[in-house]
């Protein structure tokens, strides 16, 4: 396992993490997720990726219990708050209420004194950046988060914080998650740019574009019982890369990770990561033997006539 900076910080994230969005405490049971995240931690993934909002809490539980065998100096462990966790009208947003005491709730899940990573899991427009951004720096003093992220802003919103942080020295946004893959590529154009100039690094999710970059799912073929597209508790998002013109762009791309030598899941992960400001690319493995074979994409480089070739297709 390859490791990087996290932002303009000194703290290592391994090149591949694991999430937990759509499988713990939903489609993927406690006991197989209990032994993703062991093989993940064997295999030197060091960052869990986890939300409050993820299975209404019991991700949080789940990870928190699988991870507990282990030195919690070993890994990083990042969780958020933003969406609904209630029916009140303040079980949402990023209010100085709902941030305080959802990472007291979160970390009474997680059973762990502090959250290394800490994301605004939206940009929440109701309530001032200003009230945000000080309650997590009364977190960060009080050792119960380490570090500040966000998770899809536009680089307007993260520069509004940014400006904030500085004017009243308070601790900087030093990494964004965003989806990022070879169907979702947004934030090439201004994210990363700002990323870079800012010291704010990305961690993705949905490098395989909900699992449609495996190669599992073909173009007139029958959807697999056993993939997330079958299952009514994890599908409500990968409809939108089941298309036509995207499974035939899968094909040509399977065929490229063929003549390399590798498998479509690794190629399509290295290919996130040929670009320096993503720190780590994040699945969401349900089997162990997805972790083993997408970790082997750490330290993996496309030469300059594959990345030809993978842009040739994605025209």
């Amino acid at each position: 396992m390859k490791y990087r900076k996290m932002g303009r910080t000194g703290l290592n994230i391994s090149e591949i993490s694991l999430g937990s969005w759509l499988t713990y405490g939903n489609s993927t049971d406690k006991e197989t997720a209990s032994k993703v995240i062991d093989i993940a931690y064997s295999l030197g993934v060091n960052y869990f990726d986890t939300a409050n909002v993820y299975a209404n809490g019991k991700a949080e539980v789940i990870v928190g219990e699988a991870l507990k065998k282990y030195p919690r100096e070993s890994y990083v462990l990042a969780t958020k708050a933003f969406w609904p966790m209630g029916t009140g009208p303040n079980d949402k947003g990023l209010s100085r209420k709902h941030v305080f005491e959802q990472v007291h709730a979160s970390l009474k899940r997680l059973n762990v004194d502090y959250i290394d990573i800490f994301y605004c899991h939206r940009y929440d427009p109701k309530t001032p950046l200003e009230e945000t951004l000080r309650t997590i720096d009364d977190l960060l003093r009080q050792g119960k988060i380490l570090y500040v992220g966000v998770s899809e802003w536009t680089a307007t919103q993260m520069a509004q914080a940014l400006h904030i942080a500085d004017r009243y020295l308070l601790d900087r946004i030093v990494v964004n998650q965003p989806q990022y893959n070879m169907f979702h590529r947004y934030i090439e154009e201004e994210i990363i740019p700002f990323g870079e100039k800012n010291g704010i690094s990305q961690v993705v999710f949905s490098p395989l574009a909900q699992g449609v970059l495996t190669g599992k799912y073909k173009l007139g073929g029958n959807i697999p019982a056993d993939s997330r597209a079958a299952d009514p508790n994890s599908n409500m998002y990968i409809g939108q890369f089941l298309k036509e013109d995207k499974l035939l762009r899968v094909e040509k791309l399977k065929t490229l990770a063929d003549e390399i030598g590798i498998t479509l899941s690794q190629l399509a992960i290295a290919w996130v990561l040929r670009q320096p400001n993503v720190s780590s690319a994040l699945i969401g493995a349900s089997k162990p033997e997805q972790v083993e074979e997408n970790v082997k994409a750490s330290g993996i480089t496309l030469s300059d006539e594959v990345l030809e070739k993978i842009e040739a297709i994605l025209e």
